[in-house]
Parts: C-alpha cells; structure tokens; sequence
C-alpha cells in the first residue's frame, strides 16, 4: 500500500470515528435535538428560510426523511411554515424563536466543545487544519452538485 493509500485509509477512519463522536454528543448538547435536526436547523438560520424539498436536496436526503425530521421539528415548536410571498402555493419553513434560541444554545455548546478540544493545539495548526476542512467540504459540494 503507498504512502497515499495509507493517508486516504486513515482519513476516512478518522472521518467515521469523528462522525461517530459528533452523533453520540448531539444528545448531551441537547436532549432533543439530533445532529441531523441541529444541522436542518442551522441551515434554515443559514438561508433565512427555504422549502422542505430544497433541504432535502442540499443534503441528499430522501424527501420522506426530511419529512418526519421536519414534521418532529415542527411539532417541538422549532420551525414554523410560511407563505412564500413570492408565490402563495409554496411553504418556507423558517425557525422560530424558540428554535432560534436551542439552536444559538447549541451552537454555543459545540463551539466550546471544539474550543476544549483543539486548545493545545498550535494556532498555525488549527489554521492548516480549517483550511484543510474548508478544500475538503468544497469538493465534496462540488461533487453532489
């Protein structure tokens, strides 16, 4: 195996063992809001509100998922659904103020998670590492779209 191969190997352990840690601590941030709910939410605060179908096509999820995710979001009073001004047949889910409210309390939560971890971490490091996040998330967009 090369050099090359080992890295790639050892990056998507990594990435597995990173995603694992992430879901199992969804639940200690906030009892009822899931990764998946947490990320929907932090995308309708990102875009100031969009359609169930758009969700579910930045994520690649099947409709239905994005339906009891965002049925079980509604009914815990975290979004709400709107008129589209621009045309009345169409439904925008945005959050709530409750929903705004976990959301920043989560977010707070990780951030400092995140701060804990990476805080014997050199800042050079930490830079590297952001942008290394950054070029990976890009090409991973521009494969899915």
């Amino acid at each position: 195996m090369t050099a090359a191969e080992t890295a790639v190997e050892t990056i998507q352990r990594e990435m597995t063992s990173f995603a694992r840690r992430a879901r199992a601590s969804a639940g200690r941030m906030h009892p009822e809001l899931s990764l998946v709910s947490y990320t929907l939410l932090g995308h309708l605060e990102e875009r100031g509100g969009c359609r169930a179908t758009d969700l579910a096509s930045h994520y690649a999820l099947d409709k239905s998922t994005v339906s009891r995710q965002v049925g079980a979001l509604e009914r815990a009073g975290l979004i709400e659904r709107r008129l589209d001004p621009e045309d009345a047949r169409v439904q925008v889910l945005h959050l709530t103020g409750a929903g705004e409210e976990i959301l920043a309390q989560v977010t707070r939560s990780r951030r400092a998670a995140f701060r804990e971890r990476l805080a014997d971490w050199p800042e050079d490091d930490l830079v590297r590492f952001a942008a290394y996040l950054e070029r990976y998330n890009a090409g991973s967009a521009e494969q899915a779209g």
